[in-house]
């Protein structure tokens, strides 16, 4: 067969690898999974005529939006304007440099809510001086789930007839909903477990906090439009110490090497797997793990061994507990903390 040649590199690598790890579970292994988000919404928002070319859009990013919003405006004749987390690092803000985006990173923070805080600011001064920039909103835009049909497909064609359970970070909500609606308006059988760490508003967990927590852009200190409370059945909230013995177990026993929301996922998926064994588990892994080889896998003498881990298992979120608790989500709606202040203006059945 012959190998596709690709008109731009947005195309080689937005698709993931997809990687059997045992009977029942699989990887999708991406280099950056938000591509399929900033590709799909820069499109549509250039097919509406919402953009037009040489125009800037701007984000606020903890790093992997920004690095695909990137791509995508140079794949799109537009410019990129990036207020960055502290937790981007200098090979990730070289590449936005040199693919053309301007980047604004915040200065050094232990506060995930100040963190944001600051760049959502620095985003409004931005547009209020230059009105002709158009913010993307990636964490409230439901614009950001059109990309993530394609990747629906890919799995729908991948696993036919499979009961299926969707393992991935939460984040701003987009991917892993902008997998399973497409899959579950198909009629097939898909559960949703969703990743957070301690100190996230979006499931409750924002009155505990983890001090060693880096896992960019898995959890949030305010609230998301983005994210669909009603999709997710089962939710595991893991520290930084577990995520990490996740990520280490994933490259020592599968040579796959990516960033710390993988190996929470990963390890979510081995308690999950055992459980339902004759469910298929499908887990998200949306990088690699280059900018956590510092601060996590230089300490891989000390990762714990996955087998010997178990969560809490809790009925409320007043139970929950570091280092890993899981409990049944069970549809439910938001957590009143973790609610907008202004109403959504997209309801579920609407997203497109």
């Amino acid at each position: 067969m012959r190998a596709p040649i690709h008109e731009h590199v947005t195309d080689a690598i937005k698709a993931p690898d997809l990687v059997r790890l045992t009977p029942n579970t699989l990887l999708a292994r991406f280099e950056t999974l938000k591509v399929y988000a900033a590709l799909g919404a820069v499109r549509t928002l250039l097919d509406r005529g919402t953009i037009h070319r040489g125009q800037t859009l701007i984000d606020s990013s903890s790093g992997i939006y920004a690095l695909a919003l990137a791509l995508a405006c140079h794949r799109y004749g537009l410019r990129c304007h990036i207020v960055a987390s502290t937790t981007v690092d200098v090979t990730m803000r070289v590449q936005l440099e040199i693919l053309g985006a301007t980047v604004d990173q915040m200065p050094p923070s232990s506060d995930l809510r100040l963190d944001q805080e600051r760049r959502v600011r620095r985003v409004r001064e931005l547009l209020a001086e230059r009105p002709d920039t158009h913010w993307m909103r990636q964490y409230h835009d439901p614009v950001h789930y059109t990309g993530y049909r394609e990747f629906a497909d890919l799995v729908a064609a991948a696993l036919p007839g499979a009961a299926l359970t969707v393992v991935g970070a939460v984040g701003t909500g987009a991917s892993t909903a902008g997998l399973v609606l497409p899959l579950r308006r198909r009629g097939l059988d898909v559960r949703l477990v969703g990743l957070q760490p301690f100190g996230s508003v979006t499931f409750g967990s924002d009155h505990l906090s983890d001090p060693e927590a880096i896992i960019a852009g898995i959890g949030s200190a305010i609230p998301f439009d983005n994210v669909r409370h009603r999709l997710y059945d089962t939710l595991h909230w893991i520290d930084f110490r577990h995520a990490t013995a996740g990520a280490v177990a994933l490259l020592r026993d599968h040579a796959v090497f990516a960033g710390l929301s993988t190996g929470a996922a990963y390890l979510a998926a081995g308690w999950e797997a055992a459980h339902a064994p004759e469910r298929t588990h499908l887990v998200i892994g949306p990088d690699t793990g280059h900018r956590y080889v510092e601060r996590a896998f230089a300490r891989h003498r000390e990762a714990a061994d996955p087998r010997v881990l178990r969560p809490r298992r809790i009925t409320d979120l007043a139970e929950l507990a570091p280092p890993w608790s899981v409990m049944a989500w069970g549809r439910a709606a938001a957590p009143e903390r973790a609610r907008p202040e202004r109403p959504t203006a997209t309801v579920l059945e609407d997203v497109p």
